[in-house]
């Protein structure tokens, strides 16, 4: 029998439950949900930063976003794998739209990303960030540290992303050092994953280069990951290119020798014990994708991040 609407996140009439939109049609927000600024109510806000002009080799993923919606169309109405519940039935999840940003000034999209960020998170909701290049991230970082003070960072990625910075500069690589100069984040608590490239310096983080993961039981690196963040506020960063370009072309910097999608969102579902008070995937390129996977991949890990924050709302129950 088909739904009596079309459009959800236009006609919903509610911030919970599934939609009946076929997944081919309809309005494309994140896995059907109400399209608002009211965030009132909300357990978690996905949202949108479209701005890609800190990349280092190709460009797109100002169209991240988008292509990221489109894919998790398919993620509504059914029970989602892999924690056999209806995320949406028991999780109030708004989406906001994306940042609007100034795109003859980019001086002013730090600025813009970490003051919008932070009235989203300010009443307790949980911010899903859909990025949009990795520079993304270090506003979002401030935003979430000035609410819950040094976060420990869970980086998936090929890169370190802690190249030489003058503290001004808009790149994709060089927030993480900055974040950790400036007392953003605790790299005593912090881990990289994934990592396949060489930076200058290590600022202190652990790294699980590319062939330790490779080697490494999904298990053994989600225990590294707990053990490492020590029950200390967390923020999780997604790159996309952590994944080997079979998994996700379509992305800005790919790099050779990553692991499968499989393995680590098996390393995902079993982050459910950490402290994370806000997360992103960043990096997905659609103009470089093949028939969507890498958006497809992007969409999952989204939902992944609403997954165990529904599993812990029953927790808390």
């Amino acid at each position: 029998m088909p739904a009596s609407t079309i459009d959800h996140a236009f006609t919903a009439k509610g911030l919970t439950g599934s939609a009946g939109d076929p997944t081919y049609a309809g309005a494309l927000s994140f896995m059907r949900r109400r399209y608002t600024k009211t965030i009132k109510g909300a357990d978690a806000i996905v949202w949108g930063i479209p701005f890609d002009a800190a990349v280092t080799n190709r460009p797109g993923a100002r169209f991240g976003p988008q292509a990221i919606r489109r894919a998790a169309a398919i993620f509504d109405n059914d029970p989602q794998y892999p924690f056999h519940r209806d995320i949406t039935g028991e999780l109030a999840v708004v989406d906001y739209g994306d940042c609007l940003l100034d795109t003859g000034d980019h001086r002013k999209t730090p600025g813009r990303i970490e003051r919008e960020a932070a009235k989203l998170i300010k009443g307790g909701a949980f911010l899903v960030s859909l990025g949009g290049d990795h520079f993304v991230t270090w506003p979002l970082l401030k935003a979430h540290a000035a609410k819950h003070g040094p976060l420990a960072l869970v980086q998936f990625d090929a890169h370190q992303d802690t190249w030489f910075d003058d503290g001004k500069s808009i790149n994709h690589g060089n927030f993480v050092g900055r974040a950790v100069r400036e007392g953003v984040i605790d790299a005593a608590k912090s881990i990289q994953v994934g990592i396949r490239t060489h930076a200058p310096e290590d600022c202190g983080i652990q790294m699980l280069y590319g062939y330790d993961v490779e080697e490494m039981k999904a298990s053994e690196i989600a225990t590294a990951i707990i053990e490492r963040t020590a029950g200390a506020p967390t923020y999780i960063t997604f790159d996309i290119d952590c994944l080997d370009p079979a998994f996700a072309p379509g992305t800005g910097t790919p790099v050779a020798g990553g692991p499968s999608s499989a393995k680590v969102f098996s390393v995902l579902r079993q982050l459910g014990q950490l402290d994370i008070v806000g997360a992103d995937i960043v990096e997905v390129s659609p103009p470089y994708d093949h028939a969507d996977i890498t958006a497809i991949a992007g969409a999952t890990v989204a939902q992944m991040y609403l997954g165990l924050l529904a599993e812990r709302k029953a927790r808390l129950a």
